[in-house]
């Protein structure tokens, strides 16, 4: 291992952040285990036929989003010099999929080729200094409201994949979304080594063990496998029944290993909805996912630098180009393997609170996503139950910044409330980033100072209204 003022300690910064070189190896592996489940959940997502009957093939799916996740992460953390991990966008891809099954004419090469688009689009933007100008626009107040509303995002990520708290059908008739367990009580083994991990690993965090989330990762994945052994326990749903009792997304067990299939990179028609969609509804579609991963990218950066102490006195963040480059490859690199945009994980946030500060942890996780491609019996040992008590604990570390929103100004206290209560409440930083930047332009209007908006706050509000506005746009155009 290097020692301190070594090459690589001066590449990466790591003393000058203050870390060292385990923390930064056990923050890559804390991060790829909290990330891992989307080399098996991502398969799923997009596993429906396409109109001409196309699948793209669950195995095939997984070795692209491992390889993928890992070269687009070994660049974030080589380049770009930051505790940032990518992986196929859990929201992109829905989009994605449902996109794919309720157009039809549309197919799986045709999706992706829109994606590529709005990656491309994305990489042109950053390049002009266009994204870099908006995060610079954003106020201060408003990206500690980011920050706060990505860690009740990832703690309500936590909870609700753990079972812990789960959504309520809509045929219910209730008017709660959420509630606790399965009918108001806590039920099942998975939830049990949920709150085992979670116990034990506020335990070790309140004592300042070295390790603590990962050591809790580790302990409640043992747990686990014990328990599915001995029990047979079974996963939440496996295609025909439902099981409340069972794991949430990744029942753990040791599959048979294969070679990856990589036969899906470059399976892409960056023009085909066009022919087939016709160009306004395929200039829509790429609207929507290029806002998406705009806006994601950045709130979460943001969120992420800020837990993790590289913001910078003015609000900027180190290397914020070449952040932002890589997350726009992203786009084109995934949808130009068929596996939907890259973007930066919020789960990172499970590395950077074991104590990862640099680009070398997200070198670390990288390498452990090229060598998933080749061992995912191995990620499947590890279910969702076992990593969500490490989201909800950086959600607290990442919540108790809220106190940095000057609450005597409304005109960023409302804004910034809305921002941090609609990410989790709407599922998406995106939607949180939008009723914020829209509140913001209208409360400061209101107040008489409208002089102090920047002037790209006017245009990415206006933007955001016509997001939120896309379903009556698209039904004025009679496109559904």
């Amino acid at each position: 291992m290097a020692s301190q003022g070594s090459v690589l300690d001066r590449y990466f910064h790591i003393t000058a952040r203050g870390s060292n070189f385990s923390r930064e190896i056990r923050g890559g592996f804390a991060t790829f285990f909290a990330m891992s489940y989307i080399v098996v959940l991502n398969p799923l997502i997009l596993s429906g036929a396409d109109s001409s009957g196309g699948v793209l093939g669950l195995e095939r799916v997984a070795a692209a989003t491992a390889l993928v996740a890992g070269i687009l992460t070994i660049l974030m953390g080589a380049w770009a010099k930051h505790p940032f991990a990518l992986a196929t966008g859990l929201g992109v891809n829905a989009f994605v999929a449902v996109t794919v099954a309720t157009h039809p004419g549309l197919t799986w090469p045709d999706m992706m080729g829109l994606v590529m688009i709005s990656g491309i689009t994305m990489f042109i933007l950053v390049l002009t200094g266009f994204r870099t100008a908006v995060f610079k626009a954003v106020p201060d107040g408003l990206k500690t409201a980011i920050v706060v509303g990505i860690g009740l995002f990832i703690a309500l990520i936590g909870l609700v994949n753990a079972g812990f708290v789960r959504r309520i059908p809509d045929a219910s008739g209730t008017t709660v979304p959420v509630g606790l367990g399965f009918d108001g009580k806590l039920l099942g083994w998975p939830t049990l080594v949920f709150v085992v991990g979670l116990v034990l690993t506020i335990a070790l965090v309140v004592r300042k063990v070295k390790g603590a989330i990962l050591i809790g990762i580790i302990a409640a994945t043992i747990l686990a496998n014990i328990l599915e052994l001995t029990l047979h326990i079974g996963p939440s749903f496996d295609g025909k029944v439902s099981n409340p009792a069972g794991w949430s997304l990744v029942a753990p067990e040791l599959s048979k290993w294969s070679l990856p299939d990589l036969s899906l990179i470059g399976k892409f028609n960056l023009f085909g909805s066009f022919a087939h969609l016709g160009a306004l509804a395929a200039v829509l579609l790429a609207f929507v996912i290029l806002l998406s991963i705009f806006f994601d990218a950045m709130g979460t950066m943001v969120g992420l630098a800020g837990e993790a102490g590289t913001l910078q006195k003015d609000g900027t963040i180190p290397n914020v180009d070449r952040v932002l480059l890589v997350d726009a490859a992203g786009a084109i690199i995934g949808g130009g393997a068929s596996v939907s945009s890259n973007q930066i994980y919020v789960e990172s946030g499970a590395g950077i609170g074991e104590g990862a500060r640099t680009g070398l942890a997200s070198v670390v996780t990288g390498l452990l996503f090229l060598v998933a491609m080749f061992v995912t019996p191995l990620i499947k040992l590890v279910p969702f139950e076992a990593v969500a008590p490490a989201l909800v604990v950086v959600g607290f570390l990442m919540v108790s910044q809220v106190g940095k929103i000057d609450w005597a100004d409304w005109g960023i206290a409302l804004p910034a409330f809305l921002t941090f209560t609609l990410m989790p409440f709407t599922y998406s930083i995106a939607n949180g980033l939008g009723a914020g930047f829209i509140a913001y332009v209208l409360i400061r209007s209101f107040q008489g100072r409208a002089r102090e908006i920047h002037p790209l706050m006017w245009a990415v509000a206006a933007a955001f209204l016509l997001f939120f506005g896309i379903g009556p746009i698209e039904q004025i155009f009679g496109i559904s």
